[in-house]
């Protein structure tokens, strides 16, 4: 049960994380790429690419501050 708690908050945070990072950065994104190279794929999969990259490991970072704290126990 403890590990069904601990997969729903590391993925609760990834998810807060990821749409911290697309609300941070999507206008200047759009705005440093232009309108027309935003909508091909290749832009926005490198700009996913890396929120997901950003997301992870802010995600693990949280986790280990929330265990060094006691807040969490794995």
């Amino acid at each position: 049960m403890e590990k069904t708690w601990l997969i729903l908050i590391a993925i609760l945070i990834f998810l807060i994380n990821t749409f911290i990072f697309w609300r941070v950065t999507r206008g200047y994104a759009m705005k440093e790429t232009g309108e027309k190279m935003w909508n091909q794929w290749t832009t926005r999969t490198f700009y996913w690419t890396g929120a997901l990259w950003y997301s992870g490991g802010a995600t693990v970072l949280v986790l280990i501050l929330l265990e060094r704290i006691n807040v969490l126990t794995f």
